[in-house]
């Protein structure tokens, strides 16, 4: 071959070379991930794409550790902190709050919450923290049904306490409460009814509103009354905004487990219906607030007729 055609062949290779060459480059550079790429850059996310990725990875971590549901029993604020024994409603507002102390508990709270559900009435449960740990299926169920779940205690002493110990009673159990049913309980009920044992004050502090009760079956009394006079205890002594007090634990609860179907029917024949813990304080804010406006207050210096 002639060193003519040798050195017009160079060329034509140097060409084709030098176009390929600058495909490649223009390609690279018209996608930037390949010439990312190429160079071995990692381009961060953009912060919308960083956000859903960082949401779906907290959902992913927490998915063994956060409850199914994450409800919040809020009361008004006027009532925390303070201790409530009954709601104060007019004399025509016939609702009546049903509660259920110790549980949950295997055998009662569900039969209890059978009765419930066939009457479509939505009670309040304050439960132990151990019994919480020892049946949380149970405790799920109240919480899926619809009821509201208050705190009473980790291991329902009655003992004075100090600071700490009543710090560990409440805490722990408003953990487990959270953990198992996704419910953010703020209310308490104090083992016994005892308000001087660092229990209360430790509630109070922490924005509890404190519950009690105004009438009560008798079905925690060392001699338990028999099945009629646990029925004949509540029927004859509601008033609109009581709250009573009933046990789904703490023993064997098969008389309040009997005689609640026959209480339920009173109570409605007497024009009752029935509410939650929640629910009663809403209603007593919302009557305050309607009688404050209602009825401003009057100055010294100020005529109504002003």
């Amino acid at each position: 071959m002639s060193t003519r055609k040798l050195s017009l062949l160079s060329k034509l290779i140097i060409i084709t070379l030098v176009t390929g060459a600058s495909s490649l480059g223009i390609s690279l550079l018209l996608t930037t991930s390949g010439f990312e790429h190429l160079l071995g850059i990692v381009k961060p996310k953009s912060e919308s794409a960083k956000a859903s990725q960082n949401k779906l990875m907290s959902a992913s971590a927490q998915q063994n550790i956060s409850p199914a549901t994450d409800q919040m029993n809020e009361i008004p604020k006027s009532f925390q902190g303070t201790i409530v024994y009954q709601g104060k409603l007019k004399a025509n507002e016939k609702v009546i709050a049903l509660t259920f102390d110790d549980g949950p508990g295997p055998k009662n709270t569900a039969q209890i919450l059978e009765i419930l559900k066939k009457n479509n009435i939505k009670a309040t449960f304050f439960m132990i923290g151990e019994m919480v740990k020892y049946f949380p299926q149970v405790a799920k169920q109240v919480a899926a049904d619809g009821h509201v779940i208050g705190n009473h205690t980790w291991h329902h002493w009655y003992r004075r306490m100090d600071v700490a110990t009543a710090a560990s009673e409440i805490d722990r159990t408003a953990e487990i409460i959270y953990k198992t049913t996704g419910e953010k309980t703020t209310l308490f009920r104090p083992p016994g009814g005892f308000l001087n044992n660092g229990l209360a004050e430790y509630a109070k502090n922490e924005k509890y509103a404190v519950m009690m009760w105004s009438e009560e079956s008798g079905d925690a009394e060392r001699r338990s009354p028999q099945v009629p006079m646990l029925i004949k205890n509540v029927l004859k002594y509601a008033k609109p905004g009581a709250i009573v007090l009933m046990h789904d634990g703490g023993g064997n609860r098969s008389k309040s487990v009997k005689a609640l179907p026959e209480m339920i029917a009173g109570l409605k024949a007497q024009g009752y219906r029935f509410v939650t813990i929640p629910q009663l304080l809403e209603m007593q804010a919302q009557e305050q607030h309607l009688a404050e406006v209602a009825s401003p207050v009057v100055t010294k210096d100020e005529h109504p007729n002003n």
